[in-house]
């Protein structure tokens, strides 16, 4: 098939009718989209509320743990001179 052929051919296509769509498919088409937002929506809330208590969670350790502040040394100097 040929390049002529394959847009004659794809012509064809377009210009026929489309079919036609039962009533019943937009009904559903709407109630599927409608629940496909809601649950969208749902997951972009709880996303939201995770990525907020994961940084409530972060703020609270850095301010009880103060990991900024060198930690007081483990060991004593040695006792010399006296």
């Amino acid at each position: 098939m040929n390049r002529a052929q394959r847009e004659a051919a794809a012509r064809r296509i377009m210009e026929r009718t489309p079919p036609s769509v039962p009533p019943e498919l937009y009904a559903e088409a709407v109630q599927r989209g409608g629940r496909m937002l809601r649950r969208r929506k749902a997951a972009m809330l709880l996303m939201w509320l995770v990525l907020f208590a994961a940084t409530m969670a972060f703020v609270v350790w850095a301010l009880t743990a103060r990991p900024w502040v060198e930690p007081p040394s483990e060991t004593t100097p040695p006792l010399t001179g006296w």
